[in-house]
């Protein structure tokens, strides 16, 4: 099976359910190779080949590389599919998708992923290595390339630094009014700041 479909499920039946020992294999397999070759160097098909199974069970059970790694690091199931809704729609409205996605998802979640960087960035934890890999992987670098401009990364990290930002001040801090805003004037407040990073002058 070609590793091009690593962002997908193949459409196999249902014969490949395999139950909980099948998919325990395939999350000891996975952070065992995450851990080992880090997020970009591991692939869906090593992961299945370490396992013993084949690659189509990996996507039976996580559907992407990317619900893979969310469960190997016990990221929120919710993130990788959020994450894909910040790419979907117009440039123009960026800024304001990805305020939203954030804060919506992360009111809804214990979250940890993000918290845990921001209170924890300079220790080297593997799961938190991994983490910050995902996200300059799978946000970062996806923003920098659909900015396309020849500052894209510096865009970029801008915007980083406004959601990290942001994340501190409403669940770390508790700084008001921040912590306590509707989601809906977060956004209205700070999706034009995001957005003037990324597509202003």
């Amino acid at each position: 099976m070609a590793e091009t479909t690593e962002d997908g499920p193949p459409g196999r039946p249902g014969r490949w359910r395999s139950g909980a020992e099948s998919k325990q294999r395939i999350l000891d397999a996975a952070r065992g190779l995450f851990r080992e070759h880090g997020y970009g160097g591991t692939t869906v098909r090593a992961v299945a080949t370490e396992a013993g199974v084949d690659p189509a069970m990996v996507f039976y059970f996580f559907r992407t590389k990317q619900g893979l790694f969310a469960a190997a690091i016990e990221m929120s199931s919710n993130l990788p599919p959020a994450i894909e809704s910040i790419f979907t729609g117009e440039l123009g409205t960026l800024g304001e998708r990805l305020v939203r996605t954030l804060v919506e998802n992360l009111d809804a979640s214990d979250r940890a992923p993000l918290v845990t960087l921001t209170r924890s960035a300079t220790t080297h934890d593997e799961s938190e290595t991994l983490l910050r890999e995902f996200i300059d992987r799978e946000i970062t670098g996806r923003l920098a390339a659909l900015i396309g401009t020849p500052d894209a990364t510096w865009r970029a990290s801008m915007v980083n630094v406004q959601i990290l930002g942001i994340t501190v001040a409403r669940y770390i801090a508790r700084i008001e009014p921040i912590a306590s805003a509707p989601v809906g004037e977060l956004v209205a407040r700070f999706g034009p700041l995001v957005q003037q990073s990324l597509t202003g002058p």
